[in-house]
C-alpha cells in the first residue's frame, strides 16, 4: 500500500484548468519533493489531499483511504503544515494542541503534546498565547499541530518560508528525525537546494501538468552541462573561436565556460586559455544542481505551449 495515490486528478475553477490529469504514487517512508513555480497547482493538489476541496475528476487516497469516500480515515492519516501562519489568537499553545487532539477523538494526549513541545523547543511557550509568539515560534506550533494526532504522512508546505537560518536547520533536523522514524514526508519548497539535499524522489508540476517525476539522481543527470569558472590575469585576451562559443559570461578577471559532462576536456580548455596569453590564477568546476534542471524543464514546457498557441 502506498502512502499517497493520486490518479488522473483534474481541477477546474470556472474557466481555469488548475490541474490537468496529475497522477503519482508516493511510497510509505519516502521523503518526496513536490515542486513547481507559483501558480503551478501545488496548493490545489494539497487542498484536495486534505479534503479542503474536491477534484473535478480523478481520485486521491491517503494510506489506502479515499479522501472523499473515507474522509475520516484519510484525514486521520495526514498532517499538513500550511504555508500561512493560521492560528486562533484566543488560546495558548497547549490549549490549541489539546483542541486539535480533540478533533481526532484523542483524549489525555498531554504526554505526546509535551514531547512535541520539547522536541520543537516550545516547552517554555506552552502556556503563552499564540498571538504573542514570534513568526518562527508560530511555525513550530503549526508543525506540532499537524503532528498532534501522530499521522503517518506529513505534508510540509513551504515550511521554511520567512524563517531564519537557525530555525530552518532545526526544522529540517526534526523532519529528518520523523523520516528516520518511518514517517512519509511530502515537501513543497521554493528553496530548491533544500529539496536537493532532503528528497529521494521529486515531482515537478508546471501550469497544472506533471513535467517530471523521477529520482533526484535521475533528474540531476538530465542536465549534461557543468560550469568551469576560470580566474585569469586578463579576460580580454583573444580566445579560440571553438572556446568563445562556450563562454557563458566574463568580467574583469573571471571567465565562465560551459563544460559538457561527456565531452568537456578541461585540459584542452586550459591549454587554449594559456595559449591566448592569459595567466591562470584559479579554477572551479560547478556541477549542475536541481535549480538548473527545474528551470530547464519549466522553460521547455513554456516553449512548447507557446509553439502550440
Amino acid at each position: 500500500m502506498n502512502a499517497i495515490e493520486i490518479n488522473n486528478v483534474h481541477k477546474h475553477y470556472a474557466s481555469l484548468h488548475a490541474l490537468k490529469g496529475i497522477s503519482l504514487e508516493i511510497q510509505q517512508g519516502e521523503f518526496f519533493g513536490l515542486l513547481g513555480p507559483n501558480g503551478a497547482g501545488k496548493s490545489t493538489l494539497i487542498s484536495i489531499m486534505a479534503g479542503l476541496t474536491q477534484a473535478s475528476r480523478g481520485s486521491v487516497s491517503v494510506m489506502g483511504h479515499d479522501v472523499v469516500q473515507a474522509y475520516r480515515q484519510s484525514r486521520h492519516s495526514l498532517g499538513i503544515v500550511p504555508q500561512e501562519l493560521v492560528y486562533d489568537p484566543f488560546f495558548s499553545v497547549r490549549e490549541l494542541l489539546r483542541l486539535q487532539s480533540g478533533y481526532f477523538g484523542l483524549r489525555h494526549n498531554d504526554d505526546w503534546i509535551d514531547e512535541l513541545l520539547d522536541t520543537l523547543n516550545l516547552s517554555d511557550k506552552a502556556n503563552a498565547n499564540v498571538q504573542e509568539l514570534s513568526g518562527g515560534m508560530k511555525r513550530r506550533m503549526l508543525i506540532a499541530q499537524a503532528m498532534v494526532h501522530k499521522p503517518p504522512v506529513l505534508v510540509l508546505d513551504e515550511p521554511t518560508a520567512g524563517v531564519d537560518v537557525e530555525l530552518r536547520q532545526q526544522l529540517w533536523e526534526f523532519a529528518c528525525r520523523l523520516h528516520n522514524d518511518g514517517h512519509t514526508i511530502v515537501l513543497t519548497t521554493h528553496y530548491l537546494e533544500e529539496a536537493e539535499a532532503l528528497c529521494e524522489r521529486i515531482a515537478i508540476i508546471n501550469r497544472g501538468e506533471m513535467v517530471a517525476l523521477d529520482s533526484k539522481q535521475a533528474l540531476l543527470a538530465r542536465c549534461p552541462e557543468r560550469k568551469l569558472t576560470l580566474t585569469l590575469s586578463d579576460t580580454g585576451s583573444v580566445l579560440p573561436a571553438s572556446l568563445e562559443q562556450d563562454v557563458i559570461s566574463r568580467d574583469d578577471r573571471q571567465l565562465v565556460i560551459k563544460l559538457d559532462k561527456q565531452q568537456g576536456n578541461v585540459g584542452d580548455i586550459l591549454s587554449a586559455v594559456q595559449s591566448s596569453g592569459a595567466q591562470l590564477i584559479d579554477l572551479h568546476i560547478e556541477e549542475p544542481g536541481l535549480e538548473e534542471v527545474f528551470i530547464e524543464l519549466t522553460r521547455q514546457q513554456h516553449g512548447q505551449e507557446s509553439t502550440d498557441d
